[in-house]
């Protein structure tokens, strides 16, 4: 687990945490091709995966094969520092009015806090009366919250909506982070990284976007956008400077819990 401290929370966390960013270990290399269009699409090509279903950039977004070769003709509008972002795709909430969301775990051990940390999710996005909903279901998910075990540095991933609407299907959640008991804290924690991998697969980007060294520490680092990549729209009405409690900044402290505050919440409702 990775430890970076933080200009603004140093005294009331001990650890920060990526969502996910580089392994640790067992990277391959990967064609210069397929590099070269990742930075094409204004990605970090620093310590990309191969990974089921694309390739995992910038921490714990999954961009698919079809998010390389799309051409979208939609302007940049980046503005500051920190503010909150969406990528060009959204979802089509006329085709999606209820997202239906379904825990595929693959972690006896983590079933009952990966369950209570779904409800506490859905119930968070639902309680904002955006234009979508959330509906846990056991069969027939849009969304599907899968458990795997890897020693690395990786919380969790998802992807951004394909070009029709549909929201990004899987959130992959890494139990070698996550304890198992059904406690306030642990439910709170792990509903807010189900919750950050949620907003990418249904359009948002990293708060912190422009500068990740806001809430991971280290080096300055903008995750880098190209006009035909996937997209970072400046959402209007929510603030040019720092935002410390976003759920959508890239690190997070360990068992830190981050519903969403005022600006998220203008973020979600002007988008949905």
């Amino acid at each position: 687990m990775k430890r970076i401290r933080t200009p603004f929370v140093i005294a009331a966390m001990a650890s920060v945490t990526l969502f996910s960013c580089k392994k640790e270990a067992k990277e391959a290399t990967l064609p210069s091709e397929t590099l070269n269009m990742i930075a094409a699409k204004g990605f970090s090509t620093d310590g990309v995966q191969r990974v089921a279903g694309g390739y995992l950039v910038e921490g714990d977004i999954i961009l698919r094969e079809s998010d390389l070769a799309s051409t979208p003709s939609s302007p940049n509008m980046v503005i500051a520092q920190e503010e909150q972002y969406r990528t060009f795709n959204t979802v089509n909430a006329a085709n999606y009015p209820v997202i239906k969301i379904a825990l595929n775990n693959s972690s006896a051990a983590h079933e009952a806090a990966f369950s209570a940390a779904l409800d506490e999710t859905v119930a968070r996005y639902n309680a904002q009366g955006l234009t979508i909903s959330f509906q846990r279901v056991t069969t027939g998910a849009n969304i599907s919250i899968v458990a795997y075990y890897e020693a690395s540095n990786v919380l969790g991933s998802a992807g951004f909506p394909t070009s029709a609407g549909a929201p990004y299907n899987e959130v992959r959640m890494n139990t070698y982070h996550y304890s198992t008991g059904t406690g306030t804290t642990n439910v709170n924690y792990i509903a807010t990284i189900i919750a950050h991998e949620v907003g990418h697969c249904i359009g948002f980007r990293h708060t912190d976007y422009a500068n990740r060294a806001y809430s991971c520490g280290g080096r300055r680092s903008n995750e880098g956008q190209a006009t035909n990549g996937v997209g970072a729209v400046h959402i209007p009405g929510t603030p040019t400077g720092g935002d410390p409690n976003s759920w959508m900044l890239a690190c997070v402290g360990t068992n830190v819990n981050r519903p969403f505050n005022a600006n998220d919440k203008v973020a979600l409702s002007y988008v949905y």
